[in-house]
């Protein structure tokens, strides 16, 4: 059935050549094949390319009739950006070359590359496992697209919201859902003695400050709080609204809200002092019962067993974070290191598009997955009985696809890659708690996490950032709003945002929003 589908689509392919004026027809074969060039960003720079005899030079010739020749792009990003800007200013670009924001924006301004909206169908299988709308919007200017948007290696949505399920049930409470339920189970977690163990040593919240430039203000730890009011991370991306988030009115009820956890003595009080070990050594010995994490720092082997030793009958949950009064609800913001491969307006004109698409989609194929991600079966992988590649079997262990020596063959796998179980398995293995005997699987809590509500922040970590004195002004002034040194009324956080602005809030933000528009980050 694939293998018809795959038919099918090829068809498709070299019809979509007949539908366009003046370019011409190709039918390449293994004895007569195109030329397709390719600039190509390596999966591990300093393996160096894949040698003359790679099996999936002869492969793709005899099934596609393509002539495939990589060139590697430099591994530092101004590097790269200067040869593809170069290439640019010459006219000489290759059929394909992957590109970061700024040579895209570049290449679409002087019109040197091609409209890609009409091979999206033409690639069903990668579009759907590869492209979604946000990473077509990426690359789309003034309602065309111009490219195949891919994230980088880092995984998207891999923090969520944790519970302890164990605490709750010990109390009879049920999940809590809504911003004030999550208050009254942090007022039982921190009052009532979740562990039973007599003492006045639980928390409900548990947090400390990790900022960065996207996440500003309390940081991503308090951002599911922050979330339930639509106000979390740094900068709104959307079109409607855009700005800081720290100049919506919706930020005070927010920052209110910690506040109050702060007064009432329900959230962790050295969560000001902690760094992240801190953090990650007090939730292992059982002081508070809610926090943001990750999910490999919390369900990994080694990082879960402390808390696996000391609390065998413990266990935390995913849960949604809070919703609040207008049924806003997300974890946090994520941004997408997003690089966008694009076809040259020449290879266009030439008629190599169809067989781009052919070879884009053959890549995803069954076929063509494996053999870019793990090399060839049978000699530098195995399939385990999950289907999962494993070196583990293989005739000659040297040539493993983990060996370095091998690493050559797997040059384009950042062009197959999509973190898909296949790939994420080895990294994150099921296995059986220690002491509790407990199944345990990061890559199953990432999924979880994964499918909570996020908030899209792509371009928002490209933005102008703050000069050294309103960054402090910033940072500070939130938290002398949330520890009592600054008395939290609308009076008084009126008065505190017109100083912001005034020392300089207003024009960064005008900046922000300024450069989002031209990036077209706005969604």
């Amino acid at each position: 059935m694939k293998k018809i589908i795959f038919l099918l689509t090829i068809f498709c392919i070299f019809s979509f050549s007949g539908c366009k004026n003046k370019i011409p027809e190709l039918h390449p074969t293994a004895d007569n094949p195109v030329t397709i060039t390719f600039w190509y960003d390596a999966s591990v720079t300093e393996a160096g390319a894949p040698p003359e005899d790679w099996i999936a030079y002869k492969i793709i010739r005899e099934k596609l009739g393509i002539d495939l020749k990589l060139t590697m792009l430099p591994l530092n990003a101004s590097d790269r950006n200067v040869k593809v800007n170069a290439a640019a200013e010459g006219n000489m670009l290759p059929d394909m070359v992957v590109v970061n924001r700024e040579p895209l924006m570049n290449l679409v301004k002087k019109g040197l590359i091609m409209q890609v909206d009409d091979l999206y169908p033409l690639m069903p299988e990668r579009t759907q496992k590869m492209y979604n709308e946000s990473s077509r919007h990426f690359a789309t200017f003034k309602g065309k697209c111009y490219g195949f948007s891919t994230p980088g290696g880092k995984i998207q949505k891999n923090e969520g919201v944790l519970i302890r399920k164990d605490w709750l049930d010990n109390l009879n409470l049920s999940v809590p859902k809504t911003i004030e339920e999550y208050l009254n189970v942090m007022r039982a977690f921190t009052f009532d003695d979740p562990d039973g163990n007599g003492k006045n040593d639980t928390y409900g919240y548990g947090a400390f400050l990790e900022i960065n430039t996207y996440e500003e203000g309390l940081g991503r730890r308090l951002d599911p709080i922050f979330g339930a009011f639509g106000v979390c991370g740094t900068w709104n991306m959307t079109e409607s609204a855009p700005g800081l988030n720290v100049r919506k009115t919706e930020y005070y009820d927010a920052l209110n809200t910690v506040a109050i956890m702060q007064r009432e003595g329900i959230i962790d009080p050295n969560w000001l002092g902690y760094k992240k070990d801190d953090f990650r050594a007090a939730w292992k010995s059982g002081r508070f019962g809610i926090m943001r994490e990750q999910n490999s720092a919390y369900a990994s082997e080694s990082n879960y067993a402390p808390f696996d030793r000391k609390f065998p009958n413990g266990e935390w949950i995913v849960i949604d974070p809070p919703t609040g009064p207008e049924g806003k609800s997300a974890v946090g913001v994520y941004t997408i290191p997003y690089t966008t491969l694009v076809i040259s307006k020449r290879a266009e004109q030439e008629g190599k598009a169809p067989l781009i698409a052919a070879l884009l989609e053959w890549m995803v194929s069954d076929e063509g997955y494996y053999l870019l991600g793990w090399g060839e079966e049978g000699v530098n992988f195995v399939f385990d009985e999950n289907h999962v590649p494993v070196a583990e079997g293989i005739p000659d262990p040297s040539k493993s696809f983990a060996k370095s020596a091998q690493q050559s063959l797997t040059q384009l796998r950042n062009m197959v890659f999509y973190h898909s179980d296949a790939e994420l398995v080895s990294r994150y293995p099921t296995y059986i708690t220690e002491v509790s005997k407990k199944q345990m699987s990061a890559l199953k809590v990432l999924r979880e996490m994964q499918q909570k509500s996020w908030v899209n922040a792509t371009g928002s970590d490209t933005l102008p950032v703050p000069d050294t004195d309103l960054k402090r002004f910033y940072e500070q002034g939130v938290l002398d709003f949330v520890t009592g040194k600054n008395t939290l009324t609308k009076n008084n956080w009126l008065i505190w945002v017109e100083e912001f602005d005034k020392l300089g809030g207003l024009q960064w933000e005008k900046d922000g929003v300024a450069k989002a528009m031209q990036s077209n980050y706005l969604y």
